[in-house]
């Protein structure tokens, strides 16, 4: 199962922590895995390309050898609204892929930070 806490401040999302595999399928057709990870990756490129905001990512070396299996994305310094945008349209994708394809592979909680 894949676990995203989503971590927020009174205002904004200000990071995430991603780790675990959905288990959907096989490897190279599990497409919960697939979506999750072009989804996180995505938001993590977006925010370090199209914006000046300032972040922390940690994605330890302990990796399968199916794929990242752990990311923790931190913002340093205040939010800008790209940034935001970019973290609410993630959250928003990971929210219907719960929706879709339930508990079972995908659990989705936000913590207070």
């Amino acid at each position: 199962m894949i676990k995203i806490t989503i971590y927020q401040n009174q205002k904004q999302n200000v990071g995430f922590h991603c780790e675990g595999h959905a288990d959907y399928a096989e490897y190279g057709k599990d497409i919960v895995c697939s979506a999750v990870s072009i989804l996180v990756i995505n938001t993590i490129n977006g925010i370090e390309q199209f914006t000046e905001d300032a972040f922390t990512l940690d994605v330890p070396e302990n990796g399968t050898e199916d794929g990242i299996n752990d990311i923790h994305f931190q913002l340093t310094e205040s939010v800008s609204e790209g940034t935001d945008v970019l973290l609410k349209t993630m959250v928003l994708g990971l929210t219907e892929i719960q929706k879709m394809y339930g508990d079972s592979y995908l659990t989705l909680n936000f913590r207070e930070v």
